[in-house]
């Protein structure tokens, strides 16, 4: 089954008369219970509920492994840095990626380090990345990376890690499962958050984890229960029903991020544009061989803070916001925030949406007009 058919279909129950495609999501803190728990698959809304199991089956079905859905991206992170590294006997360390989210690396820096896990950064294109792998216990990748879009070889650099030792864990949330399996090619672990590209409507946080070895999946469920980072009902259902315009949407915004980021290039006041689609971008060679879409992000840096500033505010199709992966074309200058201290003043994150590429390529070039074009 091709996946423009199977995100329609994943975690479908199969048709019955008169029942609905997708049941409506079920409300529920206690379900009715007599005599042993385990006699039934629900028994406390903390611990389970139907709703969340066909949403993971769905996740599953785009995954290939087990899944479990989480109440946000960063719940989903820390149940697999938990799982990993405070399971661990003896010394610790993670491995990620320095040029990765900004609030992972804080998350590792000020909460696992003080616990004795040792932190180790590497920047996710640099060949070097995999000398820090002895040792280490967590090897941590991400790629495309949030936001710069560097991409590296997830299955030579999971190969390698293996060799030390080392559990794999890949934060897929800028490409999706639709884009990239990386279980497929050998990660433990396939970690998202959903509130971006897989649900694309800009109204839900949510997360979830994929994993090849059951067991890690029944850990990281009795987690999941006992810490209490579950999802809602209703927001997992919407998730669900998002997921069926995966392919539609990807569709459309990584067409559009192309052509955006072709456009990008052929101005003068517009430095350094990064798209792993374009021809000539650093991370084409890998990101062709390993991925079936490019992404919806595209990068670029204009001359000074200011000048980023002034341009996002002259736009008028590309909203100002964070985040991504919405069927709005968003953009922010990713500098203001704590934390993006690697970056140049003028980096702006564009997340391409599903409008009509003209009308975005129109609105753009007007705003860099105003802030100092042709």
């Amino acid at each position: 089954m091709r996946d423009a058919t199977r995100v329609i279909r994943a975690g479908l129950s199969t048709p019955a008369q008169g029942e609905p495609f997708l049941p409506g999501p079920t409300f529920a803190s206690k379900f009715f219970l007599e005599g042993e728990p385990s006699s039934s698959p629900y028994t406390y809304g903390r611990n389970g509920n139907p709703t969340w199991t066909l949403f993971e089956g769905a996740l599953a079905e785009l995954e290939g492994g087990p899944a479990l859905v989480f109440s946000s991206g960063m719940a989903a992170v820390n149940a697999v840095w938990a799982d990993v590294l405070l399971r661990a006997p003896g010394p610790r360390v993670l491995v990620m990626p320095s040029d990765g989210y900004n609030l992972g690396r804080r998350v590792a820096r000020e909460f696992y380090a003080p616990l004795g896990v040792e932190v180790r950064m590497a920047r996710t294109a640099d060949p070097a990345a995999a000398d820090l792998f002895d040792g280490a216990t967590l090897v941590w990748l991400e790629s495309p990376s949030n936001p710069e879009l560097d991409v590296c070889d997830l299955a030579k650099l999971t190969e390698e890690a293996h060799r030390h030792g080392a559990v794999v864990a890949v934060d897929n949330t800028t490409a999706t499962a639709l884009s990239q399996r990386p279980l497929e090619l050998g990660a433990d672990f396939s970690v998202a958050s959903d509130s971006k590209a897989l649900t694309g409507h800009s109204d839900l946080i949510l997360g979830h984890v994929a994993v090849r070895d059951p067991e890690r999946a029944a850990r990281l469920r009795r987690w999941r229960d006992e810490q209490g980072s579950i999802a809602g009902p209703m927001e997992v259902w919407l998730a669900h029903r998002s997921l069926a315009t995966l392919d539609v949407r990807l569709e459309r915004e990584c067409a559009n991020a192309l052509e955006i980021a072709r456009f990008l290039k052929t101005r003068p006041e517009v430095r350094r544009v990064r798209y792993p689609g374009l021809p000539d971008d650093p991370s084409h060679r890998i990101a062709s061989r390993q991925m079936r879409r490019f992404g919806t992000i595209v990068s670029f840096e204009l001359a000074d803070r200011a000048t980023a500033d002034r341009f996002l505010h002259a736009c008028r199709l590309v909203l100002p916001a964070t985040s991504f992966g919405g069927v709005h074309t968003t953009a922010e200058r990713r500098g203001r925030w704590a934390g993006e201290t690697t970056l140049a003043e003028g980096f702006v994150r564009l997340s391409a949406g599903c409008e009509s590429a003209e009308d975005l390529i129109e609105d753009i070039a007007l705003a860099l007009a105003s802030v100092g074009g042709d």
